[in-house]
């Protein structure tokens, strides 16, 4: 990144970034980080966090967008109703849609199978000047199909090349590509909606009750919530090894979706923050043109009172 965060904005976001940020420097354990934590912070103070947040981030944002020389990648991971389509919604509020693009990953397409994995991330990614957010991403074919190991069979990649080192090697190929993307300007935050299996429960009752939630609950979720070690098992492996300084992963205890999205917007404005974005610098010949589209327009104006 460009430069040092300004120091009083980056010491008033800290306690809501640095002890969920991971970055690949120790050791790392999934169990460690609490499901529920609320720091500091009730909800009231905490809606006054993610409205200023909300405000720094549509100011960045536009200045993002002005000088098109950064882009922001957002990926959003979690198990189901985690919180990762409210917490975007919700951080997002007020930003410039222009400038921001969501993409939500579900089950490949034929045409998706027929590329490699990372395929149809890399066709998404956001262009100089743009926010893209991931909801659910490549990480799946870390996750999802080292679960449900059927679906690698899909892949159709060659059989030789599927060894018991296949995730240990998507790892390598994921660390290696978005060390790639940050080296063109692509500045890479990962979020992992942490969610305890009790919270995830107590939502899938509630969209029972609503019925305009009805339609995100299958019986395939419930399916899903016998599976939760392994899901767990999966995220501690992908996290570990693929968190760097260059594209950290924050573990944002999501069981208070209030205090998620102090964290997660606390930790985008700090990132944006430390890129000096600002806008572009207006050289002399332009601002003599300015000028003279100034008095062109004072003259049109007046020669519209002397016809009428």
């Amino acid at each position: 990144m460009s430069r040092k965060s300004s120091q009083p904005l980056a010491d008033e976001l800290k306690p809501y970034v640095a002890p969920f940020r991971y970055d690949g420097s120790g050791g790392f354990h999934l169990k460690s980080h609490k499901t529920n934590e609320k720091g500091d912070l009730d909800k009231e103070k905490a809606t006054s966090i993610i409205e200023a947040n909300r405000k720094r981030l549509s100011d960045f944002q536009e200045k993002l967008y002005a000088q098109d020389r950064w882009s922001l990648l957002l990926i959003f991971q979690g198990m189901d109703a985690a919180g990762k389509d409210s917490a975007i919604k919700s951080v997002f509020e007020g930003v410039n849609p222009q400038g921001c693009e969501v993409t939500s990953f579900k089950q490949p397409s034929t045409r998706e199978l027929d590329h490699d994995f990372m395929w149809r991330c890399m066709i998404a990614l956001p262009e100089r000047g743009r926010i893209g957010i991931f909801n659910r991403s490549h990480y799946e074919e870390c996750i999802v199909v080292r679960v449900h190991k059927e679906l690698l069979a899909k892949e159709k990649i060659p059989k030789p090349l599927v060894t018991r080192n296949i995730w240990r090697e998507r790892f390598e190929d994921i660390t290696a590509i978005e060390r790639y993307l940050a080296r063109n300007g692509i500045v890479i935050l990962k979020f992992f909606l942490n969610v305890s299996r009790k919270e995830q429960r107590e939502r899938f009752l509630e969209r029972l009750e609503q019925p305009a939630k009805n339609w995100k609950f299958s019986l395939a979720d419930v399916a899903e919530r016998a599976l939760w070690p392994r899901y767990m098992a999966a995220y501690q492996d992908l996290i570990r090894h693929t968190s760097t300084k260059h594209a950290p992963w924050h573990i944002v205890p999501a069981d208070h979706k209030w205090f998620a999205r102090v964290v997660i917007g606390s930790a985008i404005v700090s990132a944006l923050d430390r890129l000096d974005l600002h806008f572009p610098k207006v050289d002399k010949a332009d601002r003599s043109e300015f000028k003279q589209v100034r008095e062109a327009l004072l003259a049109e104006e007046k020669g519209g009172k002397k016809a009428k």
